[in-house]
């Protein structure tokens, strides 16, 4: 299967090309003809890093009159991060075809570059919810013309508490249009959603879990003592030469012993952690993705949105409170049809937890040592 036997245009499919994007993912296989065929609102359940933004992306683009300079499409994400990668992703697949205008706004960077930004031609806004809203109010976005919504990783946007204002984007822009949403997991608070602003008949998608999980990942876990994980930690790292991971913790203050306790041992560490400023975090992905960091620690709020690629492995320093935060985790490598690790440290209390995880995904852990 092609992109072009999805009904890709070619001068898309030779952009995806240029990325190394040749064959189409489960999601995207599911969505695409969909989503180009016909006006409809969809629901796509697929986990991260299965190659949702080309699933919703493609026939985004595809829809835009470059005759017409209004605002035709809005794309919602979490966290400025992948807003910017949503962004660059849709400016790549478009470098053989007509001029698509599409603007990223966010919380952290001044809002009048942003109106500034906006006041030039625009197809598409990517937007997290608090800055669009803080736009619309000033009267710089106008929603009325718009033909698609795209909510992306709905879930996280909710559990970061933005109900509030996706219910006011939602109300302000009833009518004529269609909502895609894609999501890890469908809570009730998003079932809540679904049920207020998208039709009846929306397409539904699911990549099931079997499906879902990344093939491409290599479940490992370890056994210790909480005295000696930190040994363990620097044994494995010993082993990995230059590759390039994230460790995660449960909690702020133990990803910020961690980074200290790393950074004593020489090893190049980013820390981010949820009390962090945007100018801070930037600056630590910036270098992350420059690659003068080669590691980063990371509580799991403050790793929504991040997309990095080539990444060789995921620690999971302590393991997270919830099933969905450890795919989100591991979802992290084993990008675009690449392998990786997902490496847990545990004590022999938390076995049954590392057995839960392979019953609800359907995926197999190996011990080592």
């Amino acid at each position: 299967m092609t992109f072009l036997d999805l009904g890709v245009s070619k001068n898309i499919d030779k952009g995806l090309k240029e990325m190394g994007i040749v064959v189409p993912t489960k999601i995207q296989e599911q969505s695409i003809p969909i989503l180009l065929d016909h006006p409809t609102d969809f629901i796509g359940k697929a986990q991260t890093g299965t190659g949702k933004t080309a699933a919703f992306g493609i026939p985004l683009l595809t829809q835009v009159d470059t005759t017409k300079s209004h605002v035709q499409s809005l794309v919602l994400a979490p966290t400025r991060e992948l807003g910017q990668q949503i962004a660059k992703q849709l400016f790549k697949y478009t470098k053989y075809t007509d001029k698509i205008f599409t603007e990223a706004v966010y919380g952290g960077e001044k809002i009048e570059k942003q109106i500034s930004r906006l006041s030039r031609t625009t197809h598409i806004i990517v937007a997290t919810p608090g800055r669009l809203i803080d736009l619309i109010e000033r009267k710089v976005v106008d929603l009325s013309k718009i033909k698609t919504i795209v909510m992306d990783e709905a879930d996280e946007m909710l559990s970061m508490g933005f109900k509030k204002d996706l219910t006011t984007i939602l109300s302000k822009t009833k009518g004529d249009r269609n909502i895609w949403l894609f999501s890890a997991t469908l809570s009730s608070t998003l079932t809540d959603i679904i049920n207020t602003y998208v039709s009846n008949n929306a397409v539904k998608v699911t990549i099931d879990k079997n499906d879902a999980v990344n093939k491409g990942i290599d479940h490992q876990f370890v056994v210790g003592d909480e005295l000696n994980k930190l040994d363990t930690l620097i044994y494995f790292l010993k082993t990995q030469k230059n590759a390039r991971g994230i460790i995660f913790t449960k909690t702020k203050v133990a990803a910020r012993t961690l980074s200290k306790q790393l950074n004593a041992k020489n090893y190049e560490v980013g820390l981010l952690e949820g009390e962090m400023t945007q100018k801070e975090r930037d600056k630590v992905m910036r270098a992350f993705r420059n690659k003068t960091l080669q590691l980063l620690v990371s509580t799991d709020v403050a790793a929504r949105g991040i997309d990095v690629a080539n990444l060789t492995f995921v620690i999971h320093y302590q393991l997270p409170d919830q099933i969905e935060y450890y795919t989100h985790r591991s979802g992290r490598t084993a990008r675009a049809g690449k392998t990786g690790l997902s490496l847990a440290l545990i004590t022999k209390t938390e076995l049954k937890i590392i057995r839960a995880l392979e019953r609800e995904l359907g995926i197999k852990f190996a011990q080592i040592r």
